[in-house]
């Protein structure tokens, strides 16, 4: 059980999909920080407050480390318990926070997406992979009293949004199978993609036009367009994009006005980046 909850470690913050994969020697491994990560990761939307014995069930840690592990994390402050019960706290976000803070790219691409927002009009969003999600690291100030989007730290299954077709995009193919045959299509709207097959094909195409629009699949009223970030070396670091109204922006308009614009900031933010 341990050995599976080891492996279900692999997920790290980067902008190519799948496993996170730094070989350590294993004297320098600290399992059971590896462990107690895992436990925080186990809560989500549908498991916010679970006992020991889901835990258990979610991670395949030995109940007894579990135990101890929730503990812990109630002692440091990052989660609460009833006694039978265990959920987490706000103090959690301190650790999504300090990459936020801390991270070069968001600060140094704040000032560019904060120029294309001013130019046109729209709120603009830098995004990373996270395994099978996509996490938005940066967001311009909206010029808009009201704005649609979303904010930094922000997480949503990759394939109802635009960036991911973009990143994926720069994976050889057979690393682009490998990460479509571990995702669960779920859907969202009658537009949602929900076959791999399907999505494959986006992604392929979304690597020769080198951008994408994602119509109605998360929300129907909403359109979201992406290019990708590459640094100097033609190395993908990220993705950029939008998040429009499809009402008030029709998928003409987005190509003629908007593509452009998302294509020239990547190509000003290369030698930065």
């Amino acid at each position: 059980m341990a050995d599976a909850a080891d492996a279900s470690l692999g997920s790290g913050l980067s902008s190519h999909g799948g496993d996170f994969d730094f070989p350590i020697d294993p004297a320098d491994l600290i399992v059971g920080l590896g462990r107690g990560l895992a436990v925080i990761e186990s809560f989500d939307d549908e498991h916010a407050r679970m006992t020991c014995a889901q835990v258990c069930q979610r991670t395949a840690i030995p109940r007894t480390a579990v135990r101890r592990h929730l503990l812990s994390l109630c002692h440091y402050g990052y989660a609460a318990t009833d006694g039978k019960h265990f959920w987490l706290t706000p103090r959690v976000l301190r650790l999504g926070q300090s990459y936020l803070e801390g991270a070069r790219l968001p600060r140094l691409v704040q000032p560019f997406i904060q120029r294309l927002s001013m130019a046109t009009g729209e709120t603009v969003n830098v995004s990373v992979l996270d395994g099978h999600e996509v996490v938005y690291v940066a967001r311009s100030n909206s010029p808009r009293v009201v704005s649609i989007g979303f904010h930094a730290g922000a997480r949503v299954p990759a394939h109802v949004v635009s960036p991911s077709r973009v990143l994926l995009a720069t994976l050889k193919d057979d690393a682009l199978l490998h990460w479509v045959a571990t995702h669960e299509f779920a859907g969202f709207t009658a537009s949602t993609v929900v076959t791999a097959e399907s999505f494959t094909e986006e992604v392929r195409l979304a690597r020769h036009q080198d951008h994408w629009m994602s119509v109605g699949q998360l929300d129907v009223g909403l359109t979201g367009v992406s290019t990708v970030l590459r640094d100097r070396y033609g190395e993908c670091k990220a993705a950029l994009g939008m998040t429009l109204q499809s009402a008030a922006w029709p998928p003409e308009q987005i190509v003629a006005r908007l593509v452009p614009a998302l294509l020239e900031t990547a190509q000003t933010l290369r030698p930065v980046i």
